[in-house]
């Protein structure tokens, strides 16, 4: 190494030391992430990382013997987050790393040229305690569900209602407040968007999309806000209950899902736009180790009976959801859970008529941190002529750092 080169790199390692040691780190355990606070107490960056890797098995009962097989990170995200120059100030951003959360669409296609790394990119301002405005990209105030970090879920992955419904990602800006009744708690959430999804760079191609949600918590907040957690790891001393209900309207949305799935064209190749009509509500329930959670979702497209120029249509229909777990002493828990998926009348859909039964085990080790997951879904298509049954069967590991 020349001397040069040499002299260079000691002086950056200087630096970069004296810089370190200029700041507040902690690391004050696995899974908790590395917190680095500036030495004027100017601003912070709190650093995440988590892996989920996936093994699933599925067969169609009736047929020989040959399950499909699949293998896959299914998530690498990286977190960071903090303050700056104000505790009131905020941000979040997320990364997703993995082939699933960046160039494919729902049918296997690449979307675009380039990765869509960017999950989360969100500021946030306290302007009076208890009352938040976001400005960026992150989740929608929608089904419970689907704001559950996927890192904090009670089996493999989200039920079929939520993959058919939520409303997922978008750029826009939020409010959010909280109220104290005595004991109970009272939360809203309101968000103007593009309605289009999340890394969508074109120019608007309908109208805005607009979400409103309100919870409440009769029995007083969760421990570590487990209304937002897979799971009763806390274990509540007292019985909590949060139930929340979603109204979302989105003009002119181009994607069968709204934020998600299929782009609709017509036969010339021009985008289809149709208003989608979403309402949502779950409950969930937490006591000594018992959690329950209940969904029900209704979407509506105003162009009805429509299937595009591929015979595409949006997602609309109703489903059902419900989920219950007990945590056991040695942090395994045994859940399960039924989701129901319908086409309406008079209208075409993407949603199939599906049921689904599910067992799960977990077991684990630093809770949402360090844990591995299998389950197993019976799981029958439903129509007039005939019903399509299949078993599937996944197994899951989960890092968070």
């Amino acid at each position: 190494m020349k001397p040069t080169l040499k002299t260079a790199l000691t002086c950056l390692l200087l630096i970069v030391s004296g810089q370190l040691l200029a700041q507040n780190i902690t690391y004050p355990k696995f899974g908790s992430g590395i917190r680095f606070v500036a030495a004027d107490s100017s601003g912070s960056i709190q650093m995440n990382a988590r892996i989920q890797n996936l093994f699933i098995a599925e067969q169609a009962l009736g047929e020989d013997f040959d399950p499909a097989l699949n293998a896959l990170t299914r998530r690498v995200r990286l977190k960071f987050g903090g303050f700056a120059f104000d505790p009131r100030f905020t941000y979040k951003i997320e990364i997703g790393l993995s082939n699933r959360d960046t160039r494919y669409r729902d049918d296997g296609s690449l979307v675009g040229n380039t990765a869509r790394l960017v999950m989360d990119a969100v500021v946030k301002y306290e302007f009076l305690k208890g009352h938040q405005i976001w400005f960026g990209q992150t989740k929608l105030p929608g089904n419970r569900e689907r704001v559950i970090s996927s890192q904090k879920l009670q089996f493999v992955d989200r039920s079929l209602l939520n993959s058919r419904f939520n409303i997922d990602r978008d750029f826009g800006v939020q409010f959010r407040h909280k109220f104290k009744l005595g004991d109970a708690r009272l939360i809203f959430a309101e968000a103007i968007s593009l309605g289009e999804g999340r890394n969508y760079i074109n120019t608007d191609a309908g109208g805005l999309e607009y979400t409103g949600r309100v919870e409440f918590l009769p029995m007083g907040s969760f421990t570590s806000k487990g209304d937002y957690v897979s799971s009763d790891l806390s274990r509540e001393e007292t019985p909590k209950l949060s139930i929340g209900v979603t109204g979302d309207y989105n003009v002119g949305a181009i994607r069968s899902g709204g934020q998600l799935g299929k782009i609709l064209i017509d036969t010339t190749g021009a985008y289809v736009e149709s208003d989608l009509l979403s309402l949502m509500a779950d409950m969930m329930f937490k006591y000594k180790g018992w959690s329950v959670l209940i969904e029900t979702a209704y979407r509506e497209s105003s162009l009805g009976d429509f299937r595009d120029a591929n015979g595409n249509a949006y997602r609309q229909g109703f489903a059902y959801s419900g989920q219950a777990g007990y945590l056991f002493e040695n942090n395994l828990e045994l859940a399960g859970r039924y989701t129901r998926t319908m086409k309406l009348s008079g209208l075409a859909s993407d949603v199939g008529n599906v049921e689904q039964y599910t067992l799960g085990l977990s077991r684990y080790f630093l809770g949402h941190n360090v844990k591995v997951q299998t389950d197993l879904t019976y799981e029958r298509g439903l129509s007039t002529t005939f019903a399509d049954e299949n078993l599937i069967f996944r197994f899951q590991t989960e890092l968070s750092f």
